[in-house]
């Protein structure tokens, strides 16, 4: 059944999603909760709560984008009533660049990113000028120059991370050639390159496991927690209550542990 729910969350395209958004039911006619995810984990979990929510008198639509960029606009625009896919430096980062007010109503789990490599078993093994696929989006490329510090392979200058651009490291011993990549293609781009730094979502979504197929990992911390977004003031609606209710439950908890085991973290 797992199976079968990822399958079909997968099979929506671009298109259909972008025409879904701009559909909603007359007012009054159904008490309807319209939330954007990405697929996994995060529609999965929402899929999980779909009855829950039935029963509390709440139909929920599930929106599945295929990328980041578009997720947070939906929501400030008024097309969803909630989104579920950003960890808080992302939604800081874009509140504070597009100032537009939306809030997280609490948080759910922890992605760690992963750094995979088809081409080398250990970071020790990577040679002179390796090429390194990090995200294209200012957090997540933050967030891979930081863990690449971590790591011991770059250095960058002192109190920003993980803050940070290619411009702000100041010592790369490998000369390593950095190359940003749309998030959701960097699975695609791994035969390409000799080490790829994933966030878990798409990394899951391409069918790898960061516990069994990375070469290091992130540590857990509390600001890469992933959130549900909703627009300033709609945290204290009553659909959203329960929305946060039934997200931050055993169920998910114990659903989270089972199914992705370290991969994904419980953060409440």
């Amino acid at each position: 059944m797992k199976k079968t729910i990822t399958l079909a969350l997968l099979a929506f395209t671009t298109a259909a999603l972008i025409f879904s958004s701009g559909c909603r039911r007359d007012e009054g006619e159904t008490n309807t909760l319209k939330i954007g995810a990405t697929a996994v984990p995060h529609a999965i979990l929402l899929e999980l709560i779909r009855d829950d929510l039935l029963e509390r008198g709440i139909e929920l639509e599930i929106v599945v984008f295929t990328e980041f960029d578009t997720v947070n606009p939906a929501l400030a625009d008024g097309n969803l009533d909630a989104n579920f896919f950003q960890h808080v430096l992302f939604l800081e980062n874009w509140v504070r660049n597009s100032g537009r007010q939306i809030v997280s109503a609490g948080g759910i789990h922890i992605e760690p990113m992963g750094v995979y490599s088809n081409r080398h078993a250990s970071l020790n093994d990577l040679p002179q000028g390796a090429t390194v696929g990090i995200p294209a989006d200012a957090m997540n490329a933050g967030r891979a120059l930081a863990l690449m510090e971590e790591l011991g392979l770059i250095t960058l200058r002192e109190g920003l991370a993980p803050r940070v651009t290619v411009l702000d490291i100041v010592d790369n011993p490998l000369n390593l050639v950095i190359r940003e990549v749309a998030s959701n293609l960097l699975p695609a781009a791994l035969p390409d390159l000799d080490l790829a730094l994933i966030n878990t979502n798409w990394a899951l979504q391409a069918g790898l496991s960061p516990t069994n197929d990375t070469v290091a990992r992130e540590g857990i911390y509390p600001y890469f927690v992933n959130v549900v977004a909703v627009r300033a003031g709609d945290e204290t609606n009553e659909n959203i209550q329960i929305l946060m209710e039934l997200l931050q439950s055993d169920k998910i908890r114990e659903y989270i542990l089972e199914r992705w085991g370290g991969d994904v973290v419980p953060a409440f």
